[in-house]
Formats: C-alpha cells, sequence, structure tokens
C-alpha cells in the first residue's frame, strides 16, 4: 500500500513534514483561503486573561459615578451662600459701632434719674431753699428774675425765640459772686409755673455748678462741641427739683474757646431749647476779664447779667467786661453782696426778715 505522505501533489507541492493529510491536501489545493484569518498570539493571551464579566462592571461603575457628583455641586452651592450671608453682617456690625448707632453708638445714653439735690447744702452755702420758706434772697432773685422773663418775652415776640432763652451770668474776676447769682437765679425761675430752667456750667476751667448742688461729674457741654457723635440733650441732667435741669462743663481741654468758635457751636445750643419754648438757658460763664469763652458765649446770648460786687469791682474793670461781651445785644448788672438800701432799712423786711 502506498503511503499517504508519498502521493504526489499538483504543481509539485509537496506538504510539509509531519502535517496530516487533509492538512496537505488544504494547502497543496489552496482551500485555506476560504479559513477564517487566524487570531494573532498577542489577542489569544488578552482574550484568555480577561474575566468574561469586566466590561459591563465598569460600565455600571461608570454610571454610579456620575449622578454622585450632582449630589456633592449643591452641597457647595449651597454653603457659599451661608458664607455670604455670615460674612454679610460681619461687614455690617462695625457701622453701629462707630456711630454707636445712628449711629447712635457713639453718643451716651439719656440720663433719666432725678438727682437728688441736697437742701441742706444748699442752706449752709446761702442759696435759695426749694420748698422751703420765703426769704429776703428769694425775694431779691424774684424782682431779678421777673424783669430777665419780661426781656425774654420780648425777644420772643422779636422773633428772636431761642436766642432770647438764653442768658448769661458773668463778672469782670473770679470771687464776685457769678455761680451764687447764677445758681439761685436758676432755683427762682425753676419755681415758675410756665417755666423751665436749664443751669449750664460754662466756666470750663474751674467748674462750680455741680460742687455747689452737690451733684455728680460727667460728659458736658464742651463734650458735646468737641465730639459731633455726641447728643448735647442726652448729657443733661436731671433734678429732684421741679423745673431744674442741669448740663456739666465737661472734661477739661485746652480748647475751650476755639471749639466755641466752631461752626458747631450754633447747632449745639438750638438743641438745648428745641422742643422747650418754655425753658430759660442761664450760663455760668467765666469771668470776662480772665477767660475767653464768656465772650464767645455773649454772641448765644440775648440777655447778659454781669455781677458787681459791692467795693470790689472797679469801674474800669466793669467797663471792659461790657466791652468784651458787646456781642451780646442787651448787658446788665446786678450789684452783689450790698448790705444797706437808700431808706436804711434791708431788702426783705416787709416779711420778718430784717430789722
Amino acid at each position: 500500500m502506498t503511503e499517504q505522505t508519498k502521493i504526489p501533489l499538483p504543481n509539485g507541492n509537496g506538504p510539509k513534514d509531519g502535517g496530516s493529510l487533509i492538512e496537505r491536501a488544504v494547502e497543496s489545493f489552496g482551500w485555506g483561503q476560504f479559513a477564517a484569518p487566524p487570531v494573532p498570539a498577542s489577542f489569544k493571551s488578552q482574550i484568555a486573561s480577561k474575566p468574561a464579566v469586566p466590561e459591563p462592571a465598569a460600565e455600571v461603575r461608570a454610571v454610579a459615578v456620575e449622578p454622585a457628583q450632582p449630589e456633592i455641586r449643591p452641597e457647595v452651592v449651597e454653603a457659599e451662600p451661608e458664607a455670604i450671608v455670615e460674612a454679610a453682617p460681619a461687614a455690617v456690625m462695625p457701622a453701629p459701632v462707630v456711630r454707636p448707632v445712628v449711629a447712635p453708638a457713639a453718643s451716651s445714653p439719656r440720663d433719666d434719674t432725678e438727682h437728688p439735690i441736697d437742701r441742706e447744702h444748699l442752706r449752709r452755702q446761702g442759696f435759695i431753699q426749694p420748698e422751703g420758706n420765703v426769704s429776703a434772697t428769694l425775694e431779691e432773685f424774684r424782682i431779678v428774675k421777673r424783669q430777665l422773663l419780661l426781656n425774654a418775652a420780648d425777644l420772643k415776640r422779636q422773633g428772636a425765640a431761642a436766642k432770647g432763652q438764653r442768658l448769661l451770668i458773668c463778672s469782670p474776676h473770679p470771687g464776685e459772686g457769678k455761680t451764687y447769682c447764677a445758681v439761685n437765679l436758676a432755683l427762682a425761675i425753676a419755681a415758675e409755673r410756665e417755666s423751665e430752667v436749664l443751669l449750664v456750667d460754662a466756666d470750663f476751667a474751674k467748674p462750680s455748678v455741680l460742687s455747689a448742688l452737690g451733684l455728680p461729674g460727667g460728659q458736658g457741654l464742651m463734650d458735646a462741641l468737641a465730639d459731633p457723635a455726641l447728643d448735647v440733650a442726652d448729657l443733661v441732667l436731671n433734678t429732684d427739683i421741679p423745673g431744674l435741669k442741669v448740663l456739666p462743663a465737661g472734661n477739661a481741654t485746652n480748647r475751650d474757646s476755639e471749639n466755641l468758635n466752631s461752626s458747631r457751636t450754633a447747632s449745639v445750643l438750638d438743641r438745648l431749647t428745641e422742643d422747650a419754648p418754655h425753658r430759660i438757658v442761664i450760663f455760668d460763664s467765666p469771668p470776662a476779664l480772665a477767660a475767653s469763652p464768656a465772650a464767645e458765649l455773649a454772641k448765644y446770648a440775648g440777655q447778659a447779667l454781669v455781677i458787681c460786687r459791692a467795693g470790689q469791682t472797679g469801674q474800669q474793670s466793669l467797663e471792659d467786661a461790657i466791652s468784651l461781651l458787646s456781642g451780646c445785644p442787651n448787658i446788665q448788672l446786678l450789684l452783689n453782696a450790698a448790705s444797706f438800701s437808700p431808706s436804711g432799712r434791708k431788702f426783705g423786711a416787709y416779711y420778718g426778715y430784717g430789722a
């Protein structure tokens, strides 16, 4: 029997050694062109190592991750407005502090406390006794206040109401009794049924009104002139004497004259009579020949009362003081510490106060 591997093939092409009869026939007759192309070895290794489900799993993971991103983004978007809302008040908060509010912030709160006046302390100093019996001193200042109130009413009719409500008490030199007269006059006017009085301690270098009345110190007129954030009305002290209020001089400064000469002075003084048409504002100023504030305040007063001490104030000093106060349209003189009268009888003898 002929051996299969020895069978001659057409075209002289012989099979490769070791191939089967079918393989040799396929190769000899060109049947290999109808077979599927061989798979490369590299592809075979990838197919063999790749699991059956990885591709769908990867697609599932991608789908799962993408929805997660919108869930993270809203959290970031919500956090930004919260940060802005919290930051906005922080940026606005300093405004009430600068202004302490209107800022009302930087101003002192209004003190509605009624500060008690020590009546015994007033008596020992020779002042009028509120709610006390009629005295010679009270009668003397009743006459003085009546003339001053009439002048204030005339100024009001002339259209100078605010200026007419201001009265300056002054003297040429220290020790002539200006504070004594200012306090007694304030106590006398406070007793009026239709008037009230605001006593202003305007002797900034040597204030004495508070000590005379036994009141506590604090911010006052000079502080309001120096600091635009302060409302002078908030610095006024109420007392337990009906109709009597007091404004302290304030903290000492070496710029009192400059502050009084500023454009702010007019508005501050107008504030003292705002909504108070029946109020009389009495300024206890420093001596005219000793300090300049008296001349500055005189420009804003409708009346000035110059205190002359009997046997002490000289004529030349009096004339010089009147000249410095010429900014006030109405200047009057008050003789203090006089111990005699033309009739030889003490004033007030009608009520039995003198012999």
